[in-house]
Order: structure tokens, then C-alpha cells, then sequence
């Protein structure tokens, strides 16, 4: 699919001189435009390196009003917020306050029962690894989420996360605790109360006076209502290949497995200080760095850690990070293992199509390889 029906679409691009061997401002240009291409309406990237900073966009911030894409702007990080959370409950077990080997019963006490649900049997490890075989509530809650007309009856529902949680008890768990993977939200909606339980303050509090105050994270933060801050771009959803372009913008979703809202620099600066061991005793960190196989459509090789995936690259080894999916926006992130070589991508819009999706994710994967190879290559 391409935006031909948008007439004069831009293209905008800041960038500094070579940031790694045989990476430069004019490679990053060329993946960006090839994501714009690849069917979406805007798209910002940054690269960083230990030495300089690139950044290029491509697109429009809004279709109506032909504004170019925001420079660092902010949007809904999605499940990205799982990595932040993972991190706090991580932080919180260095301080011997949770046990990721207990049984969530120890802090949720009776909440996690019925249908074959049991949260005596389910440790916080496997919360944060997806490994709990609870099931995912989002399949339930989004489920009559299919065209424009239910997503402005619903968008602004209110929800409670005890709420969430009995919805996905409702069901059967998927499979035994410790035995599979399997990405449920629900593990994360849970991980958060327990942040709660545990030190008194909400999971959103403690991320902020944990982890974005001490790293200078001023622009991220857990929405109080459902409008981003200036400035943005417009989120936009094609319910259907055919479809006009929904505008996606006002929503609410403010809970422990996607609620954050934030800016490409920002997720830089806490993915390079994560990987790079500023937020973590190196015990917990390599604790997070412990994967297993994740069954992801058209990412072979993909694992995932506490709140963290690995992603093959294809000059070998791998990156860290943790994309988010929200409605209209998208994000993904790769860390190499030095914590100093990073990418960020960030898109406003999506097709609920299987084949736009595919394509926009391969886009989105060849930037990211394309400069953490460049990144791992020897200087000549």
C-alpha cells in the first residue's frame, strides 16, 4: 500500500555526520523513507552512538493539516512500559522486598483463583516472562474494537485493573505455569499491583521517582487524562486495508502493561542506562537478560527476558529492547549489549491487516539492523 491519496507528504531530516562505519545520516534517511513507504503516515528514528546523535523524519503529523512530524515528540509507548515496570520490580527484589521465586498468593493473596487459576503456583518471574499461562484479558476487552464507529463508543471507557484481572480469570489458563511463553497483558496488570502491595505507592509513582527522575526522564510519565501534551503527532488506525484513517489520538489507557506515555529521546536515554547497568545491581540485571524462546510472528529467533525481548541481528549476536503497540502508535527499540549503541523508531498509524503489518515490521527491523551492524563492524 502506499499515501498517494496525501498529496504533498514531507520528508524532514536532522542529522550529524557518521555516526558508526558505514552508517550515515544519508542510511538512515533512506530506511526512514522505506518505512514511511512501507504504508504509515509519520515516522521519526534516532541512532546513538557513543560519539554523535542522528535523527531523521519522514511524513506528516496530522493528514488534515499537512503539519510535519514533531521533532521528539510525544506518544503512547504502549507495552514499552513493561520494561520500566519489569525494572521497578526488579529494583525492588535487589532490595529483598520481592522474591522473583515466590508465589504471587505472597503479595496478592487470593486474587489470582478460579477456572484453574492459581496464583500460589505462579511466580513473579514468570509474570514478568509471560510464562504464567494466564489469559490475556486484551483479547476479551478489545475484542469489539473492529471499526470506527465501536472505537468512539469505547475509547474512553473506564476500567479498573481488578477489573481487567477478573476478566482474563474468566478463562481457562493457557498452559502450565513455567512451561510455555505466551504474551498475556495480564501478567503485567499484576506485576503492577504488586508494586503497589509492596511499597505502598502506585507502579506509576514508583517508576517515575525511581527511574525517571534519577535519569532525567522529564518527558515521561502515566497520563492523568486521555490527551497527549503538545507537542504530537495524530495517531491514526485503518480498521480495514480499504478504510479511511481513523484518528486514534484521545484514548484512555493508563495501566501497568502499556500505560506510559513518552519521546524518542527519552527512551533512548533509559534503554542505553538499563543495558548499560545504571539502573540495576548487575545481579538483577542479568536476571532480566535470562530468556526464553518467544513465539513471535516473523521474528525468528526472538527471545524474551524479565520485561525485555532479544532480537537476532543479522551479522550476528543480537539487541535488547521492548516494542509497544498501542492504537496508532508504534515503537521499537534495539540496545546493543555495550548499552551505548542504540536505535529508536517511532510510527504514528497502523492497518489491522495482516500483510501491512508485516511489511511495516520489516521496515521497521531493517533500520535497526542496518545501524547496530553497522554499529558491531570493525573500523577500518
Amino acid at each position: 500500500m502506499t499515501l498517494a491519496w496525501i498529496a504533498s507528504l514531507t520528508m524532514a531530516v536532522a542529522a550529524v555526520p557518521v555516526a558508526s562505519p558505514g552508517y550515515d545520516s544519508t542510511r538512515l534517511r533512506q530506511d526512514v523513507a522505506a518505512i514511511h513507504k512501507a504504508g504509515v503516515t509519520g515516522v521519526e528514528a534516532q541512532v546513538w552512538t557513543p560519539s554523535r546523535r542522528m535523527s531523521a523524519r519522514a511524513g506528516v503529523a496530522d493528514i488534515r493539516g499537512n503539519r510535519s512530524m514533531p521533532v521528539d515528540g510525544y506518544f503512547r509507548i504502549a507495552s514499552t512500559t513493561k520494561s520500566f515496570v519489569a525494572t521497578v520490580v526488579l529494583q525492588l527484589a535487589a532490595e529483598r522486598k520481592v522474591s522473583l521465586d515466590a508465589g504471587i498468593e505472597k503479595y496478592l493473596p487470593g486474587l489470582v483463583r478460579g477456572r484453574g487459576n492459581d496464583g500460589r503456583t505462579i511466580t513473579v518471574r514468570q509474570l514478568l516472562q509471560h510464562t504464567s499461562g494466564l489469559h490475556d484479558y486484551a483479547n476479551d476487552l478489545f475484542a469489539d474494537l473492529v471499526d470506527r464507529k465501536s472505537w468512539r463508543k469505547h475509547r474512553l471507557d473506564r476500567h479498573s485493573a481488578e477489573e481487567l484481572v477478573k476478566m482474563a480469570l474468566r478463562h481457562k489458563p493457557q498452559f502450565k505455569p513455567g512451561t510455555r511463553w505466551a504474551y498475556s497483558n495480564t501478567n503485567y496488570l499484576l506485576a503492577g499491583m504488586i508494586i503497589k502491595k509492596v511499597t505502598g505507592k502506585s507502579w506509576d509513582r514508583e517508576v517515575r521517582e525511581r527511574i525517571a527522575k534519577p535519569l532525567g526522564l522529564r518527558h515521561t510519565f502515566n497520563p492523568t487524562t486521555p490527551y497527549l501534551p503538545k507537542p504530537h503527532a495524530r495517531a491514526y488506525v485503518k480498521f480495514r486495508p480499504a478504510e479511511s484513517w481513523t484518528d486514534t489520538t484521545v484514548s484512555r489507557d493508563n495501566f501497568a502493561d502499556g500505560g506510559l506515555v513518552s519521546t524518542i529521546t527519552d527512551l533512548n536515554r533509559f534503554f542505553r542506562a538499563l543495558i548499560g547497568g545504571q539502573v540495576l545491581p548487575a545481579a538483577q540485571l542479568a536476571e532480566m537478560k535470562k530468556t526464553v524462546p518467544a513465539d513471535v510472528p516473523d521474528i525468528p529467533g526472538q527471545r524474551y527476558g524479565l520485561g525485555l525481548f532479544w532480537t537476532p541481528l543479522t551479522c550476528g549476536g543480537g539487541y535488547w529492547g521492548h516494542g509497544g503497540d498501542g492504537a496508532g502508535h508504534k515503537s521499537r527499540e534495539g540496545i546493543l549489549d555495550d548499552g551505548r549503541h542504540s536505535v529508536v523508531v517511532f510510527t504514528q498509524s497502523m492497518i489491522l491487516d495482516n500483510t501491512a503489518t508485516q511489511r511495516h515490521e520489516r521496515a521497521d527491523q531493517r533500520l535497526i539492523d542496518h545501524a547496530l551492524c553497522a554499529a558491531k563492524a570493525p573500523r577500518r
